[in-house]
């Protein structure tokens, strides 16, 4: 036995002979009733086939029916809401609002936890606005806003009935910097608002027994704390953050529950000192005409960190911020490079600016090479974490991935491609219906892009004609930076500015940029938008073209992207289409084909001749009975 998985257990992590073990675990477990039991070895509340059984070295006490069980607080200590079960899958978060409120609602609404993409929601809320809030909901969720003046005064402001000129730019917003206007944070605490509270409510505006969670990008700085808090007070249950270290977040997360003052370490190129944004609730609701809501607390959220190295894991448990013995932290998301989105570097990578060049080589099509040392040990992962539960992303979207997780000690799977191109999803549905139409004709391929993304972090791209992975159409796209998500703060004689490498190349220039940096950067934050049906009227023209430059679909997606195949229906019409329920419905359903099939190992219970064997034997039967009632119930939701 070997970091705790036996013989058996590394031949069941390859495809051999099932049908004789299982008879024997079955038989096994029916003779143990009355000692350790079938049970031992099978998560809490999640209970595995016995095909899978050997597998799972996590005793039963360490796997707890709640998500996590906090210990004995302090008087005046955060109180954590904790899920009564520990979701088996999460739904990814997939900005801009491509995990919309519509398909976070939809996977909570099936026990599982539903995640809405907190990436520039304040636009987001705003645009849509002025598209003429199409059935009333974002104005429904404002009308339950705490502080009514200020939603309508955002109402009053840019909503527009009917919607606006489709020839005509959006109105825009003012960009973030480190000390953001009254209005800004109203704005972003609004928008995350309004999505969370959309996510846990049915149309009508009766809520939703569910759990919900946001997830926003750690490189995405200076929104954070105020769509954080627009989340918390639309009772969300989890915040997940990836794309970064988000060390301070537990704290954050911590004092914002209290309404006390937070305040952020910006990372600013070139600085002599330290820079924090800052947010303050009491300020907030004051500089609003409503003090008296800062004495409200407001639930404390879930944290889960998404990381990609046990080390990165430990760190933070050493060194987060948050309160009690795990740091603020209730959990993990291993995410692997095969997930879509931004990807954590290899270990050793950087981009050279200047030459190019890269500490590790690229492949044969310019992609990042990962190697061994960029793998995770699952078993030093379940060390370090302890009790805590842990979930796997990047091509985990299939059932025996998930029951492997689990045998494996993990909590579940966090899936995003899958549900990125399902009914609920908000994909623009033309751009969906191009994805899906492709992929019944033939694969499509996702490159990981050493360089698009102005974070340096690497990104993936799906290769799609039309949009703007092809290279003419991203080079004849009028450059310019009119939402600055991505933009890089920096110190010049003193002076703080802020600067992207896929802005204009002579304005990056004389922010002190170098122009190297800019070849292969592409505007995330404008084709993202897009993506979510939102794109803006560019102020400039293409080369040789009368009107307004529209901004184009830049789509990504995880290397699994032709998964949803197996899920996808052509109507009548041609039209294709998926649901989230298929997708969970994929995901669970092995489970009921395992129980049903270990069920009929105790078809014959009745005739056997020992009383006690029999009352064991029907005892497994009834149980594994029990088990396939609630999956279907699960699957029912």
């Amino acid at each position: 036995n070997i970091g705790g998985i036996g013989r058996t257990e590394r031949c069941l992590l390859h495809p051999c002979t099932m049908r004789v073990m299982l008879a024997s675990w079955a038989l096994a477990a029916a003779l143990a009733l009355h000692g350790a039991g079938v049970d031992a070895f099978a998560p809490s509340g999640v209970q595995l086939p016995a095909s899978l059984q050997a597998r799972s070295s996590m005793p039963l006490a360490a796997r707890p029916a709640r998500f996590w069980k906090p210990a004995a607080k302090p008087a005046g200590a955060t109180q954590l809401h904790m899920a009564a079960t520990v979701p088996k899958i999460i739904q990814g978060g997939m900005g801009v609002q491509v995990s919309s409120w519509k398909l976070a609602r939809e996977v909570g609404r099936k026990g599982e936890l539903g995640v809405i993409s907190g990436t520039a929601m304040d636009v987001v809320l705003l645009r849509w606005l002025q598209e003429g809030d199409p059935g009333g909901l974002y104005r429904k969720a404002l009308a339950t806003f705490p502080d009514q003046g200020m939603a309508q005064r955002c109402i009053a402001k840019y909503f527009v009935e009917g919607g606006k000129d489709k020839a005509k730019p959006y109105k825009p917003l003012q960009m973030w910097v480190m000390e953001p206007s009254q209005e800004l944070n109203e704005i972003s605490v609004m928008g995350n608002y309004c999505e969370v509270w959309l996510a846990k409510h049915n149309d009508d505006g009766t809520p939703i027994e569910s759990v919900i969670g946001i997830n926003c990008l750690t490189k995405i700085q200076l929104p954070v704390m105020s769509s954080l808090y627009g989340a918390m007070l639309a009772d969300g249950d989890y915040v997940l953050m990836g794309a970064g270290i988000p060390m301070e977040v537990p704290g954050i997360l911590d004092r914002l529950s209290r309404n006390e003052d937070v305040k952020m370490a910006i990372d600013v190129d070139d600085a002599v000192t330290g820079y924090y944004t800052h947010f303050s609730p009491k300020n907030f609701w004051t500089n609003s005409g409503r003090p008296e809501l800062a004495d409200k607390a407001v639930k404390r959220p879930n944290f889960l960190p998404i990381v990609s190295s046990v080390l990165l894991a430990s760190a933070m448990l050493k060194r987060a911020t948050g309160e009690g013995p795990t740091r603020g932290i209730q959990g993990f998301v291993i995410e692997f490079p095969t997930a879509g989105g931004h990807n954590a570097p290899p270990r050793g990578f950087k981009y050279d600016a200047t030459t190019g060049s890269h500490a590790l080589s690229l492949n044969d099509k310019g992609e990042p090479i990962y190697g061994p040392k960029d793998e995770v040990d699952l078993v030093k992962f379940k060390n370090a974490v302890g009790d805590l539960p842990f979930y796997l992303a990047g091509y985990y979207a299939r059932p025996e991935k998930l029951q492997e997780v689990l045998a494996l000690g993990g909590a579940g799977v966090q899936v995003g491609t899958s549900f990125a191109f399902s009914e609920e999803s908000g994909l623009w549905d033309q751009a969906k219906q191009q994805v899906l139409q492709q992929i019944a004709n033939d694969d499509l391929v996702v490159y990981t892009d050493p360089v698009a993304s102005p974070t340096g972090f690497p990104f993936k791209v799906l290769e799609l004609d039309g949009s703007l992975s092809v290279k003419d159409n991203y080079e004849e796209r009028p450059r310019v930076c009119n939402l600055g998500y991505l933009r890089t703060a920096y110190e010049k004689d003193g002076k703080l500015g802020y600067r992207c490498a896929s802005e204009p190349i002579d304005d990056y220039l004389k922010k002190g940029g170098d122009k190297s940096a800019t070849e292969g950067r592409k505007c995330l934050c404008n084709g993202l938008m897009a993506n979510a049906g939102v794109p803006q009227v560019s102020p400039f023209k293409k080369a040789g073209e009368d009107s307004r430059y529209v901004e184009e679909t830049l789509i990504t997606a995880g290397d699994d992207v032709n998964q949803v195949r197996k899920y996808m229906k052509q109507d009548a019409n041609g039209r294709w289409s998926y649901s989230a329920n298929d997708v969970i419905d994929y995901l669970l359903g092995r489970f009921k084909d395992e129980y049903t099939n270990e069920l009929k190992l105790y078809k014959d219970a009745d005739a056997a001749e020992d009383p006690k064997v029999k009352e064991m034997l029907l005892a497994e039967k009834a149980k594994i009975e029990s088990k396939i009632s609630g999956v279907n119930d699960q699957i029912a939701k």
